[in-house]
């Protein structure tokens, strides 16, 4: 491996945080963050934190695009277009912008080709429409990746469209929602089971799709990267990983 990610590696037009590994452990994985609709960086920068996964480099962005009428915060899409009688903006207008940053200028220019990273080692965390871009940039990729966790955010039309039929992704995916007033409905789990080989579903006891609140929402999601997560402790140097 070349060198850990630093922000300096990363592109300039994006605003991006690095959480690197507990102290004195090397990065063997990264995972890359993506928050919801109208956020910003901040909040999954603490989340990194908390998490403190062993022998992993966190690297949260920024989406690229702020919102309009000084709203504040961030949005993935490629457009912004507002729901007149929710009163809402929508979640799912296009994400070819933001998977050709994700694959392209973050997964395979920068973890791969400059810092050394295998497809194996880079997992995506999103939640909502972050999630949705997490997914879509995925599958732009087509290699399997370490692993990708979805909170509410389910596949976008636009990733619909563009699946190869008979061909699935072999990233293993969990996806996770409310039990009612959720994005992550059977119709979408259809959708997603059609674009990937693993599905894992976790439906919380509770309303929305809202970030984890405790530790028992939370379990599912550590125990997934217990399970994906790379590991070299105890590995001696110079051996040769099989499979």
């Amino acid at each position: 491996m070349s060198h850990d990610p630093r922000v300096s590696d990363l592109p300039p037009h994006l605003s991006t945080s690095i959480i690197p590994p507990p102290l004195g452990q090397s990065s063997v994985n990264v995972l890359l963050l993506l928050h919801g609709l109208g956020d910003t960086k901040d909040s999954f920068t603490n989340l990194a934190k908390q998490m403190s996964l062993p022998e992993t480099t966190c690297i949260i962005i920024q989406a690229p695009t702020p919102l309009p009428f000084d709203l504040g915060g961030f949005h993935w899409g490629d457009d912004i277009t507002f729901n007149q009688s929710q009163g809402t903006m929508d979640y799912d207008t296009g994400f070819d912008k933001a998977s050709r940053i994700l694959k392209e200028d973050i997964v395979e220019n920068i973890l791969i080709r400059k810092c050394g990273y295998k497809h194996r080692n880079i997992l995506f965390f999103g939640y909502g429409q972050g999630g949705i871009a997490a997914i879509a940039a995925a599958l732009a990729v087509k290699t399997e990746l370490g692993g990708l966790v979805s909170i509410g955010g389910p596949l976008s039309s636009s990733s619909f469209d563009k699946l190869d039929s008979g061909v699935k992704n072999r990233t293993p995916l969990i996806v996770l929602g409310g039990s009612s007033s959720t994005l992550i409905t059977q119709s979408a789990l259809s959708d997603l089971k059609k674009a990937f080989q693993t599905v894992e579903y976790t439906k919380w006891p509770r309303s929305g799709d809202g970030m984890p609140r405790n530790r028992d929402e939370m379990l599912p999601i550590m125990k997934f990267f217990a399970r994906r997560l790379q590991s070299k402790s105890g590995v001696p140097e110079g051996s040769v990983e099989i499979g």
